[in-house]
C-alpha cells in the first residue's frame, strides 16, 4: 500500500510556517506523499536518521533536484560513494580542526570585533541585514578563497542559489536569477584561480586549484559555490534564530550568561528553527517505510524541520526554545556520509565567539516587538529581518 496522498498543502504554505503541518503529519500522516512537492514526507525523528544513514538504499542522486538547475552542474551534494567523498575530500583541508584553530578562528574574532564596532550603541537596528548576513559573508569568503567578493555579492548569490535549489514548485524565474549568479561567480572564480595558483594560501580554493590531483575545474566552482549556498544561510540563520530565541526568553539567556553554555545554546538553536529543513533522497529499490510501499525511483524528503521537533525524542516541549533540555541529538547538520562540512566552522564562531561577543557588548538589547521579526522559508529557514533596540 503507498503512503496516503496529501495533494492540498502547498509549498507557500510550508515556506510561510510549516510547523502546525508537520505536527499534524507527525500525529497522522508520518509517511505522507506531498502531491504539490513531488516527494514522499518523512516528518519522523528515527525515519528521516535511517535514510540519511543508508545511502546505498537512499541515494543523494536525485535527478528530479531543482538544485542541478540552480547550481548548473551536478554537484558533490548530489552524489555518494567515491565521487562524492573525492569532491568533499578535495576542500577539507581548509576545514579541518587545526586550520580552523589557526586562521579562521583568530580571523572570526577580529572580524567579530569589526563587525559589532559598527552598530550604533542604542537605537533601533536590523541584526539580521547589519550583522547576522554580513559576518557570514565575510567569513565564509575569506575561508572559500574569495575575499574580493563584497558581502553584498556573496549574500545575494547565496539567496540566489537557495531560491533555485530549493524551487520545488518548478517555475521559470529562479533559475533565470540563479543563472545570472553563476556566470558572476564563474567570472570572478576564473580570475581568482590564477591568482591562487600563484600565490597559495589556505582557503579551500587555493587548496583545490593546488592539489596534486585536482578534481575537475567545473567541481572546483561546484563546491565553492555549494559552500556559498549553504555556508552563509546557515550561520546566519542560526545567529538570527539565537537572537530571537533569546530576547524571548530572557531568564535563559540570564542562565546562560551565568554558565558560560553558549555551545549549546547553539544546539538548541539549530535545533528549534533547523537552517535546513528539507534534503532529497532518491530510492534506488523497492522497499517500505512505517508498512507503506516506497517503490524503487521515488523520491523521499526526509523534513528536518520535523524530526528535530518530535514529541517522541525531544518531549513534550519540542516545539519550544529551551537551551537546557536533557538530550538534543538533532539532525540540523544531517547525519551519514553528507553530514555537514561547515558544522564545525558554524559551532566555533556562531557559538563560542559571536554570541557571547555580542549579549556582551549589548546586555541591554531588546526585541520591542516579536511579532515584527518574519520566518520564512521551506527549503530552508529562518528569520529574514531581526528589528532590535541595542540599548
Amino acid at each position: 500500500m503507498l503512503p496516503p496522498l496529501d495533494d492540498t498543502t502547498t509549498i507557500d504554505q510550508l515556506t510561510l510556517d510549516p510547523y502546525p503541518i508537520y505536527r499534524r503529519m507527525r500525529a497522522e500522516t508520518p509517511v505522507i506523499r506531498v502531491a504539490l512537492a513531488q516527494r514522499t514526507f518523512l516528518v519522523k525523528y528515527d525515519d528521516t536518521k535511517a535514510v540519511k544513514d543508508d545511502p546505498e538504499l537512499f541515494s543523494s542522486n536525485d535527478p528530479r533536484t531543482p538544485m542541478q538547475p540552480a547550481f548548473r552542474t551536478h554537484t558533490l551534494m548530489r552524489k555518494d560513494g567515491p565521487e562524492h567523498v573525492r569532491e568533499r575530500m578535495a576542500m577539507m583541508p581548509a576545514l579541518t580542526p587545526k586550520m580552523l584553530n589557526a586562521e579562521w578562528v583568530p580571523l572570526y574574532e577580529r572580524l567579530a570585533g569589526e563587525y559589532l564596532d559598527r552598530l550604533p550603541k542604542d537605537g533601533p537596528v536590523d541584526l539580521f541585514s547589519e550583522l547576522c548576513g554580513p559576518i557570514a559573508a565575510r567569513i565564509l569568503a575569506h575561508i572559500l578563497g574569495i575575499p574580493e567578493a563584497t558581502d553584498e555579492q556573496m549574500q545575494r548569490w547565496s539567496q540566489l542559489l537557495i531560491d533555485g535549489a530549493g524551487n520545488f514548485g518548478w517555475p521559470p524565474e529562479p533559475f533565470a536569477a540563479s543563472d545570472t549568479a553563476n556566470d558572476e561567480m564563474d567570472a570572478l572564480f576564473d580570475r581568482l584561480a590564477e591568482q591562487r595558483r600563484a600565490a597559495p594560501d589556505s582557503s579551500a580554493l587555493s587548496v583545490m586549484v593546488n592539489a596534486a590531483d585536482p578534481i575537475p575545474v567545473s567541481q572546483i566552482y561546484a563546491n565553492i559555490k555549494i559552500a556559498i549556498g549553504g555556508g552563509i544561510n546557515e550561520p546566519r540563520d542560526a545567529l538570527a534564530t539565537l537572537i530571537y530565541g533569546f530576547l524571548t526568553n530572557p531568564d535563559q539567556l540570564d542562565e546562560v550568561k551565568r554558565t558560560g553554555e553558549w555551545s549549546k545554546a547553539f544546539e538548541e538553536g539549530v535545533r528549534w528553527v533547523a537552517p535546513i529543513q528539507a534534503s532529497s533522497r532518491l530510492v534506488t529499490r523497492d522497499t517500505q517505510i512505517r508498512g507503506y510501499d516506497i517503490p524503487k525511483g521515488d523520491t523521499v524528503m526526509t523534513i528536518q524541520a520535523s524530526s528535530n521537533r518530535d514529541e517522541e525524542v525531544f518531549g513534550d516541549n519540542a516545539e519550544a526554545f529551551f537551551v537546557f533540555r536533557d538530550k538534543n541529538p538533532h539532525q540540523a547538520f544531517g547525519n551519514g556520509p553528507h553530514h555537514c562540512a561547515g558544522a564545525h566552522t558554524a559551532r566555533r564562531t556562531v557559538g563560542k565567539i559571536m554570541l557571547p561577543m555580542l549579549f556582551e557588548r549589548f546586555p541591554n538589547m531588546r526585541l520591542p516587538d516579536p511579532s515584527a521579526v518574519k520566518w520564512r522559508g521551506f527549503g530552508f529557514r529562518g528569520p529574514i529581518n531581526m528589528p532590535v533596540v541595542m540599548g
